[in-house]
């Protein structure tokens, strides 16, 4: 029995990593912001934390507060040309800023390994403290959700003059936006770069901006849950249907476009609110 568990633990010790990305997506989501840095603020993180352990023998703790330091830093900066963009155009631009990103790793091989990665890095995070990391997450988060940046975020994504004739500053609250992205993204890319032994710049290109952004429109967008189904989906369908690995892209295209025409709001959203309906229905009032 053990070691059947024992088996299950790196399909675990990934769901945890990916949540904390996906949150990471789902709060600029949640702002209104159409960005997709993700991928790239986590390989800040994980490069950083890289870097402090292979070429500096620094402690990992310190790795760790390095890494999710950067990736809250490139985030601000980074919002500050996107707070003049809207809608795809800031899709384009961080897409471009990934791009960027995996370009500079390739080519700064003296600091970075170059296109053939940051080897050597002592793994010192198992599972015990990514669970602890992704608990605290999802608390953060649902902190935010329930206070008055979580109620700034929504008036913004839904209206964004009606939010600002509230007094809300838009570019303030999109920046906060960002700085909690970047700090979620960059500290479980530190996480990982202390759980894989390796980093390659390539892990956090396209494809990872692809599977984080699935976990998120997957699960919902409108309720912490959202993201924590959508990734755990993800990461067990492959495990359920192993002969159809090749085409794990594939089969989480369908899934999306599946769900967008009939879940426009994510699985997890779409139930909950079937729930909340049925509930209010039975004690004669008006689900609308």
């Amino acid at each position: 029995m053990s070691g059947f568990i024992a088996g299950y633990i790196p399909l675990l010790d990934l769901y945890l990593i990916h949540l904390g990305l996906a949150f990471s997506q789902y709060i600029v989501l949640r702002a209104g912001v159409f960005s997709l840095a993700t991928a790239a603020l986590a390989g800040i993180g994980a490069y950083t934390a890289g870097i402090f352990a292979v070429k500096l023998g620094m402690h990992p703790v310190l790795g760790v507060l390095a890494g999710t330091v950067m990736g809250m830093a490139a985030a601000i900066v980074l919002s500050i040309p996107l707070a003049r963009l809207r809608g795809v155009y800031q899709a384009i631009a961080t897409v471009a800023f990934i791009q960027i990103f995996v370009s500079l790793n390739i080519y700064a091989e003296p600091i970075t390994g170059g296109a053939l990665g940051l080897n050597g890095i002592p793994k010192t995070v198992g599972t015990g403290i990514l669970a602890i990391a992704a608990i605290a997450a999802t608390y953060v988060i649902w902190a935010v959700e329930r206070g008055r940046l979580g109620r700034a975020f929504n008036a913004i994504r839904q209206d964004e003059a009606v939010a600002a004739s509230l007094g809300i500053s838009i570019v303030r609250h999109q920046m906060l936006a960002f700085a909690l992205s970047g700090a979620l993204a960059g500290l479980f890319g530190a996480l990982e770069a202390y759980h894989a032994y390796a980093l390659d710049p390539n892990q956090f290109g396209f494809h990872l901006l692809i599977t984080v952004l699935s976990y998120v429109i997957l699960g919902g967008r409108n309720s912490v849950i959202g993201p924590v189904v959508g990734t755990a989906i993800l990461i067990i369908l492959p495990e359920l249907a192993r002969f159809l690995a090749e085409y794990r892209m594939v089969i989480y295209g369908a899934m999306l476009i599946i769900v967008i025409n009939y879940m426009p709001k994510g699985i997890a959203d779409t139930v909950r609110d079937a729930v909340r309906a049925g509930r209010l229905k039975r004690r004669g009032e008006d689900p609308a």
